[in-house]
């Protein structure tokens, strides 16, 4: 590629070899004119005379050929790199342990690998994302948790724990745990924040929250969770989801997209109400979010429902 200070682009090339090859210029007089030297003028009018007559038509001799050699004689032989890569195939080493094994620079094996595509495992293919959305209200509940740390002063939850002051470190608040449970279809959300997550205190939150769905004329007919011990082995909550007909649905280990609506609500929620602005203690942000809440069923646009609030599909039965 040309610097910025050249003289001569590809048209000012073409126009060069017009002024040598059409008109009959020496080549002296036409590098003159175009302000550059007799050797460029003569390397350019042999580039057009060893040019082919596509590349003549198209323009493609006047552009700059990479500078990569046409040849390398010291390059490592095709079977030592064949070695290379089967030793890499079948090992799944790096190129220190294949260096070793094959009596190669541990610098050589990483160029062989490279230049051939393989200095870095290839990743496990994943499963093409899929969304999904029940098409009545009701027809999946997504349940789920997540922690919030209590502070005593601004800005404490977001600092880090050395920055803590002794007494601080002794005297730990502990956590607040957000139970929510949002609609799939209507993206309704109902949520509390409670002391912990046992087994009683997830079957009680859930009995309130299957209430506070029916006032609003929603019935569950099913409810999604993880596999955490106070949903799977809760007898409470088993005996409650089936005296109203509801199947619970566990999501395999390791798949949080399962989940997704619940997961990215705990995300909004994270930045919008517990972060969203600078509380005086945990108490202050606690008070907060009922009326975060209920902006976000009636108020807050979303995204995915037309630029809509929640409640408006709440009532799309």
């Amino acid at each position: 590629m040309a610097h910025a200070n050249a003289r001569l682009g590809p048209a000012g090339r073409r126009r060069l070899v017009y002024l040598i090859c059409e008109l009959g210029w020496p080549e002296r007089r036409a590098a003159e004119s175009c302000g550059v030297s007799r050797a460029t003028a003569h390397r350019w009018k042999r580039r057009w005379l060893s040019a082919s007559d596509q590349l003549r038509c198209s323009g493609g001799w006047a552009l700059e050929r990479s500078s990569r050699p046409h040849g390398s004689p010291r390059r490592t032989p095709v079977e030592v790199e064949q070695r290379v890569l089967a030793e890499r195939e079948r090992t799944g080493w790096g190129p220190r342990l294949i260096a070793g094994q094959v009596g190669l620079a541990h610098s050589t094996v990483h160029a062989i690998l490279k230049r051939h595509g393989r200095s870095r495992s290839p990743r496990t293919p994943r499963e093409p994302f899929k969304r999904y959305e029940w098409p009545c209200p009701g027809d999946l509940l997504h349940m789920d948790i997540k922690r919030y740390r209590r502070f005593r002063r601004p800005g404490h939850p977001f600092i880090a724990d050395e920055r803590q002051t002794s007494k601080e470190i002794d005297t730990q608040l502990g956590y607040d745990y957000c139970h929510a449970i949002i609609d799939d279809h209507s993206r309704l959300v109902y949520a509390e924040l409670l002391a912990d997550t046992r087994a009683p205190t997830v079957t009680a939150f859930t009995e309130r929250a299957l209430a506070w769905f029916a006032a609003h004329g929603i019935s569950a007919r099913r409810v999604m969770t993880d596999g955490a011990w106070t949903y799977t082995h809760n007898r409470d909550l088993r005996a409650l989801l089936s005296d109203h007909g509801i199947r619970h649905i566990v999501t395999p280990p390791y798949t949080p997209r399962w989940n997704g609506k619940i997961e990215r609500l705990h995300q909004t929620m994270d930045r919008e109400w517990a972060r969203g602005q600078l509380y005086r203690n945990s108490s202050t942000r606690n008070r907060a979010l009922k009326h975060w809440l209920r902006h976000y069923n009636h108020h807050r646009p979303h995204s995915s429902l037309g630029g809509q609030p929640p409640i408006t599909r709440a009532h799309n039965l």
